[in-house]
């Protein structure tokens, strides 16, 4: 498998924004982030289908980030405002070769090594 690439993690105050960003070297149909914070599972955050940008978040993240991509630099992006202590995790992207929007870790075959965020209060 080729990993991906992901950058843009760091840290900063609780209120603030991070832009995440994720290189695929490979081409791929459906591609999301989920993060997994300590002694947690890894969880949802956000996918999003290259074809026609349509997205889908999980609640805790709904109206404060924002996936996009960019098709001809094969990068996906997610926008994280107003963050808060509890979104403090290590962030992956994935991909996926197929065009279901999914949330299930399973369906994703393509993953990056993580970049971590933290917030602090």
């Amino acid at each position: 498998q080729v990993p991906l690439v992901e950058s843009g993690g760091g840290l900063v105050q609780a209120g603030g924004s991070l832009k995440l960003s994720c290189r695929a070297p490979v081409r791929t149909d459906t591609m999301g982030w989920f993060r997994q914070a300590p002694n947690k599972e890894r969880e949802f955050v956000a996918a999003i289908r290259l074809r026609d940008a349509i997205t889908k978040y999980t609640d805790a993240t709904k109206g404060r980030f924002i996936i996009s991509r960019d098709i001809a630099k094969r990068t996906l992006y997610l926008q994280m405002n107003t963050l808060k202590p509890e979104d403090t995790a290590v962030y992956y992207c994935a991909a996926s070769v197929s065009e279901l929007l999914s949330g299930d870790i399973n369906m994703y075959g393509y993953w990056g090594r993580g970049t971590q965020v933290t917030v602090s209060s």
